[in-house]
């Protein structure tokens, strides 16, 4: 019996269907987000690698790894959430970069390609090459500084895509770009070390432009450029001569992080009810009579409403964030850390997390955020740095210098209140008398102002001689003096509120009015404080003596404060800080230690020479450096 064809056709496309539907659907690849490291690198002091697992459903995996010579395969771990996998590597010495063949098995299937590289900074002297006090720190604002890549301004699909200079919340175009296009600008001012606030993504709807509330622990901000550019950006500054800061943030993240959005566990960060700020008192760390509650408010409380707070006395946790610094080190060769709100974070994790960084890069230049007010006193500021104390509640800090805001206070009262025993200058004297509490006072960075207090040139009523007094204490001062950008051309304003204090850079956007890059743009009275500055700092980077230098004080007397920077091989600066609104006559008898064997002098700052060393005139509120010959 025979079909018509038509019919045949029809039975074979039904019979092809029935089996279509009978058998089992294939199953899609597991989506895998991501995995934090993005990479890692071989040969790396520590074997072990944690790798954090993202994709929607993950959990239900199981994961293997192909046979990889050198790299051993310990395990994984599921948290609290569907969409993380916890995977523990190590990464022997044996090791040899490549590819590992990741396999996540479960409802879904897929191989993931997991890069080890090879290491870039060991023998490397363009490398971590750190920060010391031979170093002049430039502090700027990124988006604050200069727009050099207009194409970077609107980011598609962002929280705040656009820019908007009108407003001092949103951001206004700088980049790195911008920064790299003023290199010579800096060079020539007498800077040797970059620090741009974090250039890390922070993809938040407003006030991002900051970069405190980060977004992504992996990533730079797509409005300063792509992770290669910063790359390049610290390569290129390398071959100028300039090294560069990595400003890195443990205590916080930014409400739109990943992490925080789809958390791997609750126990990562510090559950409130609702988003709760603390007390900001760190006193609360080493108190021998604090209540629970206090310490509490300070140590596990969120740095603001919308600036979550890791658990980093979770492993895991600590981990995470001890990994991704190391991260940023070997990927791009950054000379040093400069780690904001140090003190919030969990003392253990500190020890720990100073330790890890500095095992692998013992070179790097290190030094925290530790904001003390006036009654906190140096002996606080110090607990928080290498000291001479013995551990308090388990904790000794290992962090090699601290952001002196104690000296700073000194300094500023020095030039705001009259002289007393313990009043107006008697304050610096007393600052720096603190010294023996540290175990190195020159790891400290110095600074007049920066992106959180008022404008030094405000603080001081708009008084350019005593501007001048504080810049020459800055760059003549032990430790490692921080210009904060725009100081030098007499940029202004208090912290009410604290956009105010983070203008555009004169001449660095496009349509800008005044360029003060250009001695051109500069008005007269701009010009003559940047080139106040760049004598004084170029002198500074010639000199060793102002940088590596023995200090040796005198008790102020008649509001004038006097101290001499000196070393073995017969270097010797003064330097006289009139302190007061009426010129003094100071007799130089009182200083016959330091001044035995010098019979002249000649003034840093004009070029004049000094062959009586019987007087010194100081006008008011100006401050003398003289080379002694």
């Amino acid at each position: 019996m025979s079909f018509p064809k038509t019919l045949l056709v029809l039975l074979l496309v039904l019979v092809s269907r029935l089996a279509a539907s009978a058998a089992p659907l294939a199953k899609p690849a597991a989506s895998i987000s991501r995995i934090d490291p993005t990479f890692w690198w071989v040969g790396m002091k520590n074997p072990k690698l944690q790798l954090l697992v993202h994709g929607p459903g993950l959990a239900t995996s199981r994961v293997s790894l192909a046979s990889y010579p050198g790299v051993t395969f310990d395990g994984f771990q599921r948290l609290e959430s569907p969409n993380y996998l916890l995977v523990n590597l190590t990464i022997s010495p044996a090791a040899r970069p490549g590819k590992l063949q990741l396999t996540f098995a479960g409802k879904q299937k897929s191989t993931y390609a997991y890069e080890l590289r090879a290491r870039t900074t060991p023998g490397d002297k363009s490398q971590v090459q750190g920060i010391s006090s031979a170093d002049l720190i430039y502090l700027l604002m990124p988006d604050r500084f200069a727009n050099g890549d207009p194409t970077n301004d609107v980011v598609k699909g962002n929280r705040a895509p656009g820019v908007a200079r009108d407003s001092m919340y949103a951001r206004h175009g700088g980049d790195l770009r911008g920064i790299e296009q003023h290199f010579n600008y800096l060079k020539e001012l007498g800077v040797t070390a970059i620090w741009p606030t974090p250039v890390v993504d922070n993809n938040m709807p407003k006030a991002g432009y900051h970069g405190y509330a980060l977004t992504d622990y992996y990533a730079v901000d797509p409005h300063y450029g792509t992770n290669e550019d910063y790359v390049r950006f610290v390569q290129r500054a390398h071959r100028q001569g300039l090294k560069v800061i990595h400003d890195v943030v443990l205590n916080h993240i930014g409400s739109g992080h990943y992490l925080w959005l789809d958390q791997p566990a609750r126990d990562w960060f510090h559950q409130w009810p609702q988003p709760t700020k603390g007390n900001y008192r760190n006193g609360t760390v080493n108190d021998p009579h604090v209540a629970a509650l206090d310490r509490t408010f300070f140590s596990t409380t969120w740095f603001d409403v919308t600036m979550p707070d890791p658990a980093q006395e979770n492993p895991l946790v600590a981990t995470y964030l001890i990994q991704n610094f190391l991260w940023w080190v070997e990927y791009t060769g950054v000379d040093g850390y400069r780690v904001d709100t140090y003190t919030y974070s969990d003392p253990t994790f500190l020890m720990n997390w100073g330790q890890a960084i500095l095992d692998e890069y013992p070179q790097l230049g290190m030094f925290g955020e530790t904001w003390m007010q006036e009654a906190e006193g140096v002996a606080q500021q110090a607990f928080w740095t290498r000291n001479v104390f013995p551990p308090v509640g388990g904790f000794k800090s290992n962090l090699p210098g601290a952001i002196d805001f104690i000296l700073r206070q000194a300094l500023l009262e020095s030039l705001t209140k009259p002289a007393g025993f313990a009043e107006g200058v008697a304050k610096l004297y007393y600052a720096v008398q603190g010294d023996w509490m540290y175990e190195d006072a020159s790891r400290n960075v110095i600074f007049l102002d920066n992106h959180d207090v008022d404008r030094v040139f405000s603080v001081l009523g708009e008084d350019v001689r005593k501007q001048k007094m504080a810049l020459a204490w800055l760059l003549t001062e032990r430790g490692i003096p921080q210009l904060y950008y725009g100081t030098e051309v007499l940029m202004k304003n208090f912290s009410r509120p604290d956009g105010l204090l983070r203008s555009d850079f004169p001449g660095g956007f496009p349509g800008d009015k005044q360029n003060a890059f250009t001695a051109a743009g500069r008005t007269p009275a701009q010009q003559d404080m940047h080139e106040y500055v760049r004598r004084l700092a170029q002198y500074r980077k010639t000199h060793p003596v102002l940088q590596t230098g023995q200090l040796t004080h005198f008790v102020p007397e008649d509001g004038v404060y006097t101290y001499f920077r000196h070393n073995a091989q017969g270097q010797s600066v003064l330097v006289m800080m009139n302190c007061s609104a009426a010129a003094k006559t100071v007799p130089l008898t009182r200083f016959a230690e330091r001044l035995k064997g010098y019979t002249a002098a000649q003034d840093v700052l004009t070029n004049a020479v000094v062959s009586d060393l019987q007087t010194a005139f100081v006008p008011a509120y100006t401050a003398l450096v003289w080379e002694l010959r």
